[in-house]
């Protein structure tokens, strides 16, 4: 079975994340938060050092529930920011509660935050058609236009590249190689 090399030096535990998820259309808001939470924590780290912390995260961030988290006050930051278990980054703690608060007003205003973030693609997924590592883009005029929405709308940690990570993560980009089995398997919907 052939798939992008990236995972391959991550282990078991980066081979399941993309044999399993990345890159499958997500349709879930509790999961987009969980994803918008885990890029902003990866900012300036590797994927493998935040998936490894991933349970961790969900029992910190009340299982990404972005309900939970909005009502968050600066006695549960603290708690947060001597918590082993996670990335303890006062800056990515306190963005990742604002950003709870922003992702709600998104649902009041759109239903879901899902239609308001696949509304960027009219529902369908960007096909890359990669054929090597090194024709990804690290960030395009999608993210870009994402994140200055995103922005806009009061986010933090939500830069171009790690909204196109959020967007690969979710599906919303299909950049598996096209020799990747994944590849085909989103395509077609298999």
């Amino acid at each position: 079975m052939k798939r992008c090399p990236w995972p391959e030096s991550g282990g078991d535990i980066m081979i399941k994340y993309h044999d399993e998820e990345w890159g499958t259309p997500v349709h879930d808001d509790r999961q987009h938060f969980e994803f918008l939470v885990l890029e902003a924590f990866q900012a300036g780290l590797s994927w493998l050092t935040v998936l490894r912390k991933r349970l961790a995260f969900e029992k910190a961030f009340a299982g990404f529930d972005p309900i939970a988290v909005a009502a968050y006050d600066d006695a549960m930051i603290e708690t947060l920011v001597a918590d082993p278990g996670i990335i303890r980054n006062r800056m990515k703690i306190t963005a990742a509660v604002n950003n709870a608060r922003r992702f709600l007003e998104v649902q009041r205003e759109f239903g879901t935050f899902d239609q308001y973030l696949w509304g960027f693609t009219g529902g369908r997924p960007v096909v890359g058609g990669w054929t090597s590592l090194g024709q990804l883009p690290a960030k395009t005029d999608l993210s870009d236009h994402v994140s200055a929405d995103l922005k806009r709308r009061g986010f933090k940690f939500v830069g171009s590249t790690i909204i196109y990570a959020h967007l690969q993560a979710v599906g919303i980009v299909n950049d598996h190689l096209i020799d990747c089995f994944r590849f085909n398997e989103l395509n077609t919907g298999a």
